[in-house]
């Protein structure tokens, strides 16, 4: 694959989300059979920017770009019906072919219904300072659903509609008394929402299948297999900096039980981490940038939300929290990203420690209380002048930019295989 990697590659995020991973996706599909999303929902953005165009998938694995290639929805994502569709009809109205042959959803992924964004938004309104931050589409409603099991919807529900009108309708009468009571709701109407999620069956039907036998067909057929994660480690709902974190298993772990392959199937496990740090939301940043510097980063780097187009904060890289999510993951090698926005500044920090209450932590802390205390410790690089987006080799970047690179692979414990200068497939440097 790509003449770097031998066997199934699994793609996860390093840092808090955001870190180009829809790029590196595509470009390692280029020889790939098989594409799976395993995690996550609409709140999800991935990027890609083919010949000048760019295309922004929500719930469709980045193979989709690809043509040969098969993509699986797992049963590890959450999957809003609407979002699906009119992300199909918009990615084949601008000539992308998207239908059964090429795609493929788990019976047994779960779905985002009215209800619960309708929730999302009334928790978190209700929340005020407390407010996690969420997209506001039902995600974290639908992975709780899932955990309750009696009151969740599968995407298998959808094809026996009978048994979905009565399930509606208890659930969603149900709901409505607790939204009275907690949010001053008016009442959703159930009746509308089987018409219009029993319209949604009848078209995902020639999509549905099972995907965890396709899976494991696909493996003992030694086809090439790339897994698509959403987020990023330090936003995994078990691992992350929790509460401040999605609801999905979203690091390298989740990979196996959002999916459904055996562990010993997957041998490399890339990390994508940015040139820098950003997130989005409320918690605890440690290398945060609440200044010009910050405000550079934003704007060279558009960190703008893909999907929300929400202002991200931005920060100096932190090498502890990568560190941990490297180990954590299991990461084999690392794409480095958006080190062309980083052009122009005089000096660079990375944080190579925290200090606690006067002493320094052995290790990341995934908790919210030490964070929201821990001091950065830094140290200083030199910064480079100059666009360099035009380099195609490593050795074409400024001195001072690859020495940036290096440091950072020796911080973090993981080699730093490609480098990402620019959103075009050709922008990526191969070490």
């Amino acid at each position: 694959m790509t003449g770097l990697f031998e066997g199934n590659i699994c793609v996860t995020g390093l840092q808090w989300g955001d870190e180009g991973k829809g790029k590196i996706v595509d470009f390692l599909t280029e020889h790939a059979d098989v594409v799976v999303r395993y995690c996550g929902g609409a709140n999800a953005g991935h990027s890609v920017k083919i010949g000048g165009e760019k295309y922004a998938t929500h719930l469709l694995p980045v193979g989709v770009f690809r043509p040969g290639v098969m993509n699986l929805i797992a049963n590890g994502v959450v999957l809003d019906p609407e979002v699906l569709f009119r992300e199909i009809d918009e990615f084949t109205g601008r000539g992308v072919a998207i239908s059964p042959q090429n795609l493929r959803i788990s019976y047994k992924t779960h779905l985002v219904m009215p209800y619960h964004k309708a929730e999302d938004a009334g928790r978190e309104s209700a929340a005020e300072g407390s407010a996690i931050g969420t997209t506001r589409r039902g995600i974290g409603p639908a992975y709780a659903d899932k955990m309750h099991r009696t009151t969740a919807i599968r995407v298998a529900d959808l094809l026996h509609e009978e048994k979905l009108r009565e399930r509606l309708s208890k659930i969603v009468t149900d709901r409505n008394k607790v939204f009275k009571v907690l949010y001053d709701m008016p009442p959703l109407d159930w009746k509308e929402m089987f018409e219009t999620y029993r319209d949604y069956g009848r078209r995902i039907a020639p999509y549905v299948d099972d995907t965890s036998h396709l899976l494991l067909e696909y493996i003992k057929q030694n086809k090439r297999i790339v897994y698509e994660g959403a987020h990023a480690a330090l936003l995994d709902v078990d691992h992350g900096t929790y509460p401040y974190v999605t609801s999905s298993s979203c690091s390298g772990l989740g990979v196996f039980t959002g999916s459904g392959a055996p562990p010993m199937s997957i041998p490399n496990f890339i990390g994508i981490m940015k040139a820098y740090s950003t997130r989005v939301g409320g918690g605890p940043f440690p290398t945060e940038q609440d200044n010009n510097i910050g405000n550079y980063i934003r704007e060279r780097g558009n960190e703008y939300g893909t999907t929300t187009r929400r202002p991200r904060r931005c920060g100096w890289f932190d090498a502890v929290a990568v560190r941990y999510s490297v180990e954590l993951c299991g990461i084999t090698s690392i794409c480095l990203t958006l080190l062309d926005v980083l052009s122009g500044l005089d000096h660079l920090q990375v944080c190579t420690g925290y200090k606690y209450r006067g002493n320094r932590l052995p290790a990341f802390r995934a908790d919210m209380d030490t964070l929201a205390e821990v001091e950065p410790i830094y140290e200083t690089l030199p910064g480079w002048n100059g666009n360099i987006s035009g380099c195609r080799r490593f050795e074409e970047l400024p001195r001072e930019a690859q020495q940036y690179v290096k440091r950072l692979e020796t911080l973090v414990g993981a080699p730093i295989k490609m480098v990402s200068i620019g959103p075009e497939r050709s922008a990526t440097l191969i070490r």
